[in-house]
Parts: structure tokens; C-alpha cells; sequence
């Protein structure tokens, strides 16, 4: 289970041409695998953006809504969608065949997975759409069509004259039914879940400072926010810190639908100001959290503050133990009155059992 959604999430993260903010897109991610798994064979989900709307299961040949409490049943044409099913079952049959002789593994568990995304522009024109094919997370092929241009990267073990039959084939396919359906299919969506898709989180921003062996790493790290596009930079005393000393930078998904990114940045013990700032949809204005950091400051500002702490709690501690004391014969005196009385009381009640 935790491969098959490492591979999901590679391809959901990192698709090349990835829809550009202000666009919508339509994702499927399918994925077909033998071997002794608690998974049906084939099955795919579709996402409106990174929002799950939908489940398909290939062994029951069903289509389960997702996330969604309202009716959905106009969106698109179950027939026709469950006839593309059945295409991606057939394709991903094909290059199985052609999987396994490359690589000698019949007798093992192997994943094949298709990532299709189609995107709608911000001024409501059909934009890219992507059709990427991997074998154990790694891409094998890929289909790009844009303003009816069409571009194929691979390398698929059949002849050039196989190839250019299935690539006139897919092109004619995409133009004429891929696309359309797949565009006619995103509106719908975005219809009835825009409230959904449109609504904006605040990033929750903060720097980290932690001790190596080596010196120190100052993170940045934004979570809870969404959507997913964020712009994050850090900064050293005013000036931007370049690439290629950072580390980190992946966008990760959160338990509850929101995304968080960390960068960080290994220093040394010299004192600087760093800043870190962050963009987002959600944000009027940029974000700026600021670190002053010099080593010796953080031993100079806790011991004080320890021992302020220490010492109101030795003046609470003898305070409490005085009160106690002085309690101590009254609370005695109360207690022997009580039982006297309680003595008393059970006396009486045995005097008139009898």
C-alpha cells in the first residue's frame, strides 16, 4: 500500500508541464498491477486539481464518487467514461506484455501507472494535455498534445513505422474525443465543486534553528495552506540565498487536504539575520518571518529565564509547605471533632435497630 501511494504522489508532484497558477486541470491517475496485492488489477482515481472526485474500480468495472455529498451524475457520461476505462485496461494489457520481456520480472509484482491530465486556461480555453506512461515510477513515454501540436518522448521497443501508426492514431483520438470529453468533464466539475477548488488558506510560517554536529541548519517551513502554489525564499541579511545551497523544496501534502513546504539552509556560527519570505493566493501582502541568529544569544537568554523559574517555584514550594503547617492542628482538631460526631451518630442508629 505505502509503494503504491509513493508512486501516486511522485507523478501527482512532479508532472512536467504542470498546470501554471490561474489554470484548472483534470487529473487520472490509473494504475495496473499483477502479483498476490490487496489491489484490483486496474483502478484509477480522478482529481479536479488535487481535490479527489473520483474512484474507479476495475474489477466491479464501478465508478465511486469522492468527497462530495451532492449529486454528480451530470458531470459526465458514465458510458462513455467507462468505454475509456476499458481503452486504458487494454493499453496497459499491451505494454505489459512489452514490460515484462524488457524486464525478465514475470514472476515478480510490477506497477504500471498512466498519468492523463488536461487543463483549462484562465481565459476558459483548453490548454495542454498530457498523457504520461512509468513502470515502476519511472517514465517510459510521453504524449503532449497543445494547440493541436502534437509531440511524443520515449522509448518504446517497437519499429518507427509502428510508432507513427500509433501516434497518428492518438492524435486523431485526443482532437476529436480525448480532449473534448476530458474539457466537458473539468467544467462540470468546477461547476459544482467551485467553492471547493476556490477556497484559500493562510500558510502557517515559521524558522527553525537547530544544532549539527557541523554547525547549525535554519529552516523555513509553511504548512496548512492551499492551493498548492506557494513561492518561498530565504534570505540572508537581505540577500537572497542562492539554489544550490539550499536543501529541501518539495511540496508535500497534509493529512487534511492542505500542503506544507520546509527549505533549509546549513550555516555556520557567524551571526546573520535571516529572513524568510513567503507568497501564497491566500496572503494580501508577502510574509516575512526574520531570524536573528547568533550563537551565544540563546544560552545568554534561557539561563536568566531559568533560573527566574526555578527560583518562583522554590518561593511557591516553601509557601506551600508554611500553609500546610499552619493547617496542619487546625485541619487535626476538625477531624477529631467530625469522628466524635459521626461516633456519635452511629451509636444512636444501633440503639433504635435494636
Amino acid at each position: 500500500m505505502s509503494s503504491m501511494r509513493v508512486l501516486l504522489l511522485f507523478l501527482l508532484l512532479f508532472p512536467a508541464g504542470a498546470a501554471p497558477k490561474g489554470s484548472h486541470s483534470l487529473w487520472v491517475l490509473a494504475t495496473y498491477i499483477k502479483g498476490q496485492t490487496p489491489f484490483p488489477e486496474f483502478s484509477y482515481v480522478m482529481m479536479l486539481d488535487d481535490v479527489r472526485v473520483l474512484y474507479y474500480n476495475g474489477e466491479t468495472k464501478t465508478l465511486i464518487p469522492r468527497g462530495n455529498t451532492t449529486t454528480e451524475d451530470d458531470v459526465f457520461d458514465s458510458n462513455v467514461l467507462l468505454t475509456i476505462s476499458d481503452n486504458i485496461q487494454t493499453s496497459f494489457m499491451e505494454k505489459w506484455v512489452v514490460a515484462t520481456q524488457c524486464l525478465n520480472e514475470t514472476d515478480r509484482v510490477l506497477a504500471l501507472q498512466r498519468l492523463v491530465v488536461c487543463e483549462l486556461r484562465d481565459d476558459g480555453e483548453p490548454g495542454q494535455m498530457i498523457t504520461r506512461d512509468a513502470v515502476r515510477g519511472s517514465t517510459t513515454d510521453e504524449l503532449l498534445y497543445v494547440d493541436k501540436n502534437f509531440t511524443y518522448q520515449g522509448n518504446l521497443n517497437v519499429s518507427t513505422q509502428v510508432l507513427n501508426i500509433h501516434l497518428e492514431f492518438s492524435m486523431r483520438r485526443h482532437e476529436t474525443f480525448y480532449q473534448p470529453f476530458c474539457i466537458k468533464t473539468l467544467k462540470g466539475y468546477l461547476e459544482k465543486r467551485r467553492t471547493q477548488i476556490n477556497r484559500k488558506v493562510k500558510p502557517k510560517v515559521r524558522l527553525l534553528q537547530k544544532e549539527l554536529s557541523s554547525g547549525f541548519r535554519v529552516s523555513c517551513l509553511a504548512t496548512g495552506f492551499y492551493p498548492r502554489h506557494i513561492n518561498m525564499t530565504l534570505f540572508r541579511d537581505g540577500q537572497s540565498v542562492s539554489d544550490h545551497e539550499i536543501t529541501g523544496g518539495d511540496l508535500l501534502p497534509n493529512g487534511d487536504g492542505t500542503y506544507q513546504m520546509k527549505k533549509s539552509l546549513e550555516i555556520s556560527a557567524d551571526k546573520h539575520k535571516y529572513t524568510c519570505s513567503a507568497t501564497h493566493l491566500s496572503l494580501d501582502n508577502k510574509l516575512d518571518i526574520t531570524l536573528e541568529f547568533d550563537p551565544g544569544e540563546p544560552f545568554k537568554s534561557v539561563i536568566p529565564s531559568v533560573l527566574i523559574v526555578l527560583t518562583l517555584l522554590s518561593v511557591f514550594g516553601t509557601g506551600a509547605a508554611i500553609y500546610k503547617c499552619s493547617r496542619r492542628p487546625a485541619e487535626s482538631e476538625e477531624s477529631t471533632h467530625e469522628a466524635q460526631q459521626e461516633a456519635t451518630q452511629m451509636s444512636e442508629a444501633n440503639t433504635l435497630m435494636n
